[in-house]
């Protein structure tokens, strides 16, 4: 009797196991909006199709300047930002991770507090957002990058 419940004990810890292990924390059913669809609701404006803010370019509030995409776990972040009077006048997003309605539900939210308090900071030493760890460091980075491209 001893030996069943030992071998039981042991199948059922196997069995949790394996149902741990399988657990995924992102539903990849559904489909996802393409990075110009959140780009265009990060900004509030409406680009021309296939158009993304190029480095150098000069437009009536300063030059915006484009960050390198950063890779995280669940894709890539990048950003680019409007310089004007050697400050950061505006950050806008360009990718984010996007592949189903998890990712953009998170994005979101997060997305627009970074861009606050990135704008706030006037640097890319601000707080990770709490849920999205991932976007938050791919954001940073991408700024970062952006920043040290702009001589700030």
């Amino acid at each position: 009797m001893p030996i069943r419940r030992a071998l039981l004990a042991v199948l059922a810890t196997a069995v949790g196991l394996v149902l741990l292990l399988s657990f995924k924390p992102h539903d990849v059913s559904q489909a996802a909006q393409p990075p110009a669809a959140l780009a265009q609701k990060q900004s509030g404006t409406t680009p021309a199709q296939g158009s993304t803010p190029a480095q150098g370019t000069t437009p009536a509030q300063g030059t915006t300047v484009t960050g390198d995409p950063a890779d995280t776990r669940w894709g890539p972040v990048q950003v680019a930002i409007t310089v004007s009077g050697g400050k950061i006048a505006d950050v806008q997003v360009l990718q984010a991770p996007d592949g189903n309605r998890r990712d953009i539900e998170i994005n979101d939210a997060a997305l627009p507090i970074l861009t606050q308090e990135a704008l706030s900071a006037q640097s890319a030493q601000i707080d990770t957002v709490s849920g999205a760890t991932y976007t938050s460091e791919g954001y940073t980075r991408s700024l970062q990058s952006a920043i040290d491209r702009a001589g700030l």
